[in-house]
């Protein structure tokens, strides 16, 4: 994609949404020197500073805002314009940016934006995976997929699939420990903990909102990586508390078995959040319906 052929609105929204020029370039798929270089034209063009540029971050001036927010309502004129027109042959084109933690990403949001994009040519879809959840709030992502609570009143959000934290471990440690019938009795096994967020990730939660019962566990097990967590807990070497969608297929083979089934967990639903401000263009509405449906059946 050449920068100088990208319309002057669109490249702003677009650096407006971002938190720096050296994400805005990453979107783009452009070097710094480049976008930057760009940013430099539409100012003298204009002949006002619209940004005040850092390393680190992005800060609009007046004049920035006011021409963002011009940009933003013309944009969206424009895409429900074309939107309008294509509905009518039921065509989907242009860039989805999607992020998602690394193992959900992996095994099922991956493979199920292959099939939606085999299934609408036009679309292109940039996928980032990492170990932490991201809030897309001032980002250039269109969806972010997470699980668990959400708590930023800018995005909107849309249940994929409901999912539960659950605490299982393989037969064969069950068999030469014991089985908790408590969760008080989790403070005498051994329990690897999965290091997540900021969060007090010893401390496991149970019970329903408002009802809830803490336990702060013990193990000489610990990790930032789900999958390291995972495989050592079918090894035999612990206890472990994850989201019912990664542990499920497991639990059918019997690698794993649940353990305090009758003490309720907390939810750990699978969410899509998109920003709030912005019109939602019909191509990642129907991304995140296609996922909805993906997600149901693929774990049903």
């Amino acid at each position: 994609m050449d920068l100088n052929s990208v319309d002057d609105l669109e490249f702003f929204e677009q650096i407006s949404r971002s938190r720096s020029l050296t994400d805005a370039a990453r979107s783009w798929g452009k070097s710094l020197p480049s976008v930057s270089k760009r940013l430099t034209q539409l100012e003298s063009r204009l002949g006002v500073q619209l940004v005040r540029r850092s390393t680190r971050k992005l800060t609009l001036t007046p004049e920035g805002e006011q021409y963002a927010a011009g940009a933003l309502s013309i944009l969206q004129q424009k895409t429900d314009l074309e939107e309008g027109v294509a509905q009518k042959y039921g065509e989907l084109q242009g860039r989805i940016a999607v992020h998602s933690t690394i193992g959900l990403g992996r095994i099922h949001i991956a493979p199920l934006l292959g099939e939606f994009v085999r299934k609408h040519p036009r679309v292109s879809v940039d996928l980032e995976l990492s170990a932490l959840p991201l809030n897309i709030a001032g980002t250039s992502f269109d969806i972010g997929i997470r699980v668990g609570s959400l708590e930023d009143s800018r995005l909107k959000s849309k249940r994929l699939v409901e999912s539960r934290r659950i605490v299982c471990a393989a037969p064969h440690y069950l068999n030469s420990i014991g089985r908790p019938s408590t969760v008080a009795e989790l403070e005498q096994h051994n329990c690897i903990i999965l290091r997540q967020d900021s969060s007090d990730y010893a401390l496991w939660r149970f019970g329903s909102e408002g009802r809830e019962q803490r336990v702060r566990v013990n193990g000489n097990m610990i990790s930032d990586d789900g999958e390291v967590v995972t495989g050592w807990c079918l090894q035999g070497l612990g206890l472990i508390m994850r989201s019912s969608w990664h542990v499920n297929p497991m639990l059918r083979q019997g690698l794993l078995q649940q353990v305090l089934k009758d003490v309720p967990t907390p939810a750990a639903d699978i969410h899509a959040v998109y920003p709030a401000a912005v019109h939602t263009p019909r191509r990642v509405s129907e991304a995140i319906e296609f996922l909805r449906l993906g997600l149901t059946e693929r774990l049903a």
